[in-house]
């Protein structure tokens, strides 16, 4: 599951206290933001995968209409760009690339390649974004809770937590989408990354809470007789915004690769439906008669968990040094 980072410091509430001095908390966080958005500009790493970052979710998004300008839809079979004799392998070189078909085209059934990469794109990002933004939610929350309540709330969140962080998630994914009916596979895949990926974000949300709650304009609030849902959301959640970008960035890529993962063994995304994982599994057994049939979606899908991978390390590390690495 998600591989979180473990060192993250309450970033913005430091930054807040120490350089927003005597002047309020806006003007501490607009400083961090000038100082993380400096620190990001200058790594060319982070300014590429934020590049590519953007290029495929527009691709995602425009998916309906790049594929009415190759003028293939994902679905539709093209008999005459495969040799039957040949096993239905492309006629054209390098998987039947042309100026019809510009990724090539799938064996056997001849279906466009591009085509089902740019709709792939949409079922990945779709599920991902879902899952990180639920899982966010409730992590945050439930993390805020744990952290700053403390006491038997703090007890069960965190047994909680334990006792599903326990489990090889990747091995009862599998176990329940075998279990489950078929039906409308995408939003079952984006409930089980939730129920297994909430706990990591909780867990990070929580130690950032209980170091907050010890600081000073947490406890003027106590003392001015703020209640504790004010101080929980307008003290200490704008304190933790950095902290949980950081989680997001690096939770997408996690999704991306746990739906491919899942769809490649057979119990994800469902056929015709396009995904990438489910791409490569298919060109497995022509690899070695059709090797751009497997490039192609495992390209996409390395560059894609890459770049949000890159920018949210480089994210988190702007956030906790200013700095980045070149």
């Amino acid at each position: 599951m998600s591989m979180l980072p473990v060192g993250l410091m309450a970033e913005t509430g430091e930054v807040t206290a120490e350089e927003g001095g005597g002047t309020g908390p806006n003007r501490g966080r607009s400083t961090t933001l000038r100082r993380v958005t400096t620190a990001m500009l200058a790594s060319p790493a982070a300014m590429l995968s934020a590049l590519f970052i953007v290029l495929i979710v527009l691709v995602a998004i425009a998916a309906p209409l790049l594929v009415k300008l190759s003028g293939w839809d994902p679905f539709q079979y093209d008999d005459t760009a495969i040799n039957a004799d040949l096993g239905g392998l492309p006629n054209l070189p390098w998987g039947g690339v042309s100026a019809e078909h510009w990724f090539g085209v799938e064996p056997q059934s001849g279906r466009d390649v591009f085509a089902r990469i740019v709709y792939g794109a949409r079922v990945s990002l779709s599920i991902a974004f879902s899952a990180a933004a639920i899982t966010t939610v409730v992590g945050v929350v439930l993390g805020m809770l744990a952290g700053f309540l403390g006491g038997w709330v703090d007890q069960v969140i965190s047994r909680i937590m334990d006792f599903l962080m326990a489990f090889p998630s990747l091995i009862f994914m599998i176990a329940l989408l075998s279990a489950l009916p078929a039906g409308n596979r995408p939003v079952l895949l984006v409930v089980v990354l939730c129920i297994f990926g909430w706990p990591y974000t909780a867990r990070v949300i929580r130690g950032q809470t209980m170091s907050l709650a010890q600081r000073e304009f947490v406890e003027a609030a106590q003392a001015s007789g703020a209640s504790k849902s004010a101080i929980v959301f307008k003290e200490i959640l704008p304190n933790l915004t950095g902290t949980i970008i950081v989680l997001v960035t690096l939770a997408v890529p996690s999704y991306i690769g746990t739906e491919a993962a899942l769809s490649f063994l057979g119990v994800g995304v469902v056929p015709p439906t396009p995904s990438w994982g489910q791409m490569i599994a298919t060109a497995v057994p022509w690899y070695a008669t059709d090797p751009m049939f497997f490039f192609v979606p495992g390209l996409f899908l390395f560059l894609t968990v890459l770049s949000f991978t890159v920018f949210g390390d480089h994210l988190s590390r702007a956030i906790d040094t200013g700095e980045t690495s070149k």
